[in-house]
């Protein structure tokens, strides 16, 4: 919903019917995970994306079809399907996907979704899978309660307890339950698609490779801050990128800012008088990733420190540093791609290497 928001909120201004495609399910190497989304209107217009090329001509006759009725539908395209090669899906994944109808008439809570998603607000939205017969039934939880009904109060129990957990996560996901909410029953099945808001990139230090993480971790979808403590180096000329531009102290900053395990802090300052305060606090808060920029030297000097600092040897090993993979970058932008590759790397699981010498590993973790 995140990349198509934008391109369905004149469809609702103008009462167009549309049609949302969203991937509930994959298996294998599939191109695009759970929650990836595309709309179709009524006039043939597409926005967004579910399989990234491959199955998209199947999915906008679907659409139309769906547009046409008004029934939802579910289908499945891949290796095991007998379209699989006319569709396009060749790389051997499967995906499958809930197409439903919007608009007039359908989704009635789609503008408050698309609304806490414009905001930056924690919402998210379980929908029953359609079987037979099909069903438009939707579950909107969000921290301060939820809307709607998938038919049964105790299933609406249920399912809000799974998806508060579930979108604390930023994940998506079918859920197998029961009619009423049953754990060992597999009678309906129910998208629980979560829309957290973006995660932080704390970048410190004012440096031309800051303004190059900065450009690369906006491009990723992060909410980007650029702390420094020297004025004429954090301006919003040198970097137009950032979210927020902040002039302070780096330790002074972070002891005052919220930091969840999605975080990701980078440290480019490289200058002990800003960097040991600041990895002291940063080391000790829950963020997913603390990386630090300088050499193999500065490295050894920094632990060094920390330790003197009470830094305990656990909290050390969860240091970056030197910062990034060795891609023998040398400019500002490829250092920066060598250090959010990092980020992504420790985020999926994945080992760094290159693709072709992981064999038999999937390729996607």
């Amino acid at each position: 919903m995140w990349d198509i928001a934008d391109g369905i909120d004149p469809w609702l201004a103008s009462g167009t019917r549309f049609a949302l495609a969203t991937v509930v399910g994959t298996w294998k190497s599939a191109p695009r995970g759970p929650g990836a989304g595309m709309a179709v209107s009524e006039h043939g217009d597409v926005v967004g994306s579910v399989s990234g090329g491959c199955v998209e001509g199947a999915v906008y006759e679907l659409a139309a079809e769906v547009i046409r009725t008004g029934t939802p539908a579910l289908t499945t395209y891949g290796i095991s399907d007998d379209d699989a090669f006319e569709v396009g899906l060749t790389c051997g994944g499967i995906i499958e996907i809930f197409v439903r109808p919007a608009g007039p008439g359908h989704f009635a809570d789609l503008p408050e979704v698309l609304d806490a998603v414009r905001t930056s607000r924690p919402v998210a939205v379980a929908s029953v899978i359609p079987g037979r017969p099909a069903r438009e039934l939707d579950l909107v939880v969000s921290p301060d309660g939820v809307t709607g009904t998938l038919g049964d109060s105790r299933l609406d129990t249920a399912v809000a307890e799974r998806a508060r957990g579930m979108l604390a996560r930023g994940t998506s996901a079918v859920l197998r339950i029961g009619e009423h909410g049953e754990e060992l029953r597999s009678e309906l099945s129910v998208f629980v698609q979560s829309f957290a808001p973006p995660p932080r990139l704390l970048v410190f230090g004012a440096i031309d490779f800051a303004g190059a993480v900065a450009r690369l971790g906006k491009f990723l979808g992060y909410h980007v801050t650029v702390c420094d403590a020297r004025p004429v180096f954090a301006t919003r000329k040198r970097f137009p990128d950032a979210d927020d531009l902040v002039v302070s102290w780096p330790h002074t900053y972070l002891e005052h800012t919220a930091v969840d395990e999605n975080t990701v802090i980078c440290v480019l300052t490289h200058d002990p008088k800003f960097d040991i305060p600041l990895l002291t606090h940063a080391l000790r808060t829950p963020a997913r990733y603390v990386g630090a920029m300088g050499s193999r030297r500065t490295h050894e000097d920094r632990l060094h420190r920390l330790d003197e600092a009470g830094v305990d040897r656990d909290a050390l090993r969860r240091l970056a540093s030197p910062i990034g993979l060795d891609l023998g970058a040398r400019t500002p932008e490829e250092t920066a791609v060598a250090i959010l590759a990092e980020v992504i790397s420790l985020r999926w699981g994945g080992t760094g290497r290159r693709l072709r010498e992981t064999t038999p590993l999937p390729i996607h973790h």
